[in-house]
C-alpha cells in the first residue's frame, strides 16, 4: 500500500492550513484513508510505519476545480451551440480537464428563447459522452434574461424579459433536470413566483445583474436565493451607508459569492477584503467566454466583436464582457495579493462542491479518488502558488 506524508489540506482564509496529514493509497493509487500527523510528523496512527512513505514537503492536495460560470470557449459560445458543434464542444471540455476542472455548469447568457433551447439540447446530448478523465458538463447555469436592464452589462438588452412564469416555461420547459442555476434580478416585478417555482424545481437561484439594494436582496435571501454572481460586477458596490447585496450577502453569512479573480472585474484589494469579510463564502469563477483556450484578438460574440488583450475580453464600446483566463490562473492570482494559497485552492475546489452537494468537506472528497484525477499544489516561500496533476 503506498502513502503519502505531510500533505495539506486547502481550508477557507483562518482554517487549520499549517496540519499535516498522511494518505493511504490503493494499488490503483486511489486515496483510501486520509489521517492527521502527530506532533513528530509521524502518523497520529503509530501502528503504521512510513519508512517508505512520500514525503510531499507541506504541498496541499484538492479536488479538480469546479467552475460554476463558464460561457464558453476555442470559439464555441454556449447559448450558440448547435449538433455541429458536438466534437468541439467535446474538445473543450477535454482542454477544461487538462487546465484542472472536473465539472462546469455551462452558463448561457441572455438570449433568444429557439436558440436556448437549442443550446440546452446540445448539452444534453455532450452529456451522454462524458468519460473518465474529461470535465463533466453539469446543469446549465442560465445568467438571463430576467434582468435589471440599468445592470445587464453585456447582455443584449432585445433578450431581456420581464420575470413571469409563462416566460420561465417558454424557456426551460422539458430541460428542467439539465439546469442547475439561474441568474436574476430579484427586484423585478413578478421574480417572487419565478424564484419560487426555480426552489420547487431544485434549481439554485443567484443574484446578478441587479439593482437591489440590501433590503431587497435581503429579502430574495430569505425567499431561498443563495449567490450572488460575480461579486461587485453588474450590481451596487459595498458602501458604508448602502451596504447593497454584496453587504448583506457578508452579513447573512451563508451567500455564495461568486467571484471573478482576474484583477480587472475585481480590484486585488476589494478581493482580499470580501475574503476577510466572507472566508466561507467565496466560490472563484473564471466567467471565461468563446475566445478561452484562443490567442488574444479580435473574436465574434453573437452579432458582436470582442476585443481580447490580456485575457480581458471587452466589447466594441468598452464594455466588460469577460476573460479568456482559465479558472486556476484566478486561483494562483487570489494566492499572490492575499498571501494564502489554501484559501485561494479551497474556494474553486472544495466550495463549489458545497453548492451541488450540499456541506461536505475536502476529505469527502478526497477518499474514493484516484490521484490523476486530483491536484497537488506548491508555494516556495518567495515564489507563486502553482499546480500539477496529483499522479
Amino acid at each position: 500500500m503506498r502513502r503519502i506524508t505531510n500533505v495539506r489540506l486547502p481550508a477557507p482564509l483562518g482554517g487549520a492550513t499549517k496540519q499535516r496529514h498522511w494518505l493511504s493509497l490503493s494499488v490503483d493509487d486511489t486515496i483510501t484513508g486520509i489521517g492527521r500527523m502527530g506532533p513528530n510528523d509521524s502518523p497520529s496512527d503509530k501502528a503504521r510505519p512510513d519508512t517508505d512513505a512520500e514525503n510531499w514537503n507541506g504541498d496541499w492536495i484538492s479536488p479538480r476545480a469546479i467552475d460554476l460560470q463558464i460561457n464558453g470557449g476555442l470559439g464555441l459560445a454556449f447559448p450558440e451551440l448547435t449538433p455541429s458543434d458536438l466534437p468541439r464542444l467535446v474538445e473543450l471540455l477535454d482542454l477544461l480537464w487538462s487546465d484542472g476542472v472536473e465539472a462546469i455548469a455551462p452558463t448561457l447568457v441572455t438570449c433568444g428563447i429557439e436558440p436556448l433551447r437549442n443550446a440546452l439540447a446540445v448539452l444534453r446530448e455532450a452529456r451522454t459522452q462524458h468519460c473518465a478523465g474529461r470535465c463533466q458538463l453539469l446543469g446549465a447555469h442560465l445568467e438571463g434574461p430576467f434582468l435589471a436592464e440599468s445592470r445587464r452589462g453585456a447582455h443584449p438588452r432585445e433578450h431581456l424579459a420581464s420575470p413571469t412564469l409563462t416566460a420561465l416555461e417558454a424557456r426551460i420547459n422539458g430541460f428542467e433536470s439539465e439546469i442547475a442555476l439561474m441568474t436574476l434580478a430579484p427586484e423585478l416585478v413578478g421574480a417572487d413566483a419565478v424564484i419560487q417555482r426555480l426552489k420547487d424545481l431544485g434549481i439554485m437561484v443567484a443574484l446578478g445583474h441587479s439593482a437591489a439594494n440590501a433590503n431587497t436582496a435581503g429579502q430574495a435571501f430569505e425567499r431561498g436565493v443563495g449567490m450572488l454572481t460575480h461579486a461587485f460586477n453588474a450590481m451596487p458596490g459595498l458602501h458604508h451607508r448602502a451596504p447593497g447585496p454584496i453587504g448583506e450577502a457578508c452579513r447573512n453569512g451563508h451567500i455564495a459569492l461568486g467571484l471573478i479573480a482576474d484583477g480587472v472585474h475585481v480590484d486585488p484589494t476589494m478581493a482580499v477584503l470580501l475574503q476577510r469579510l466572507a472566508p466561507s463564502q467565496i466560490v472563484l469563477v473564471s466567467d471565461a467566454l468563446a475566445p478561452y483556450g484562443l490567442a488574444d484578438g479580435t473574436h465574434r460574440w453573437d452579432e458582436r466583436t470582442l476585443l481580447v488583450k490580456n485575457g480581458t475580453c471587452r466589447l466594441e464600446d468598452g464594455t466588460l464582457a469577460g476573460v479568456t483566463l482559465p479558472q486556476l490562473e484566478g486561483v494562483k492570482r487570489l494566492a499572490r495579493w492575499s498571501k494564502d494559497g489554501s484559501a485561494a485552492i479551497w474556494s474553486a475546489t472544495v466550495a463549489p462542491r458545497g453548492l451541488i452537494n450540499g456541506p461536505n468537506g475536502v476529505v469527502d472528497a478526497l477518499i474514493g479518488k484516484p490521484l490523476s484525477a486530483l491536484l497537488r499544489w506548491h508555494q516556495p516561500e518567495q515564489g507563486d502558488l502553482d499546480w500539477t496533476c496529483a499522479a
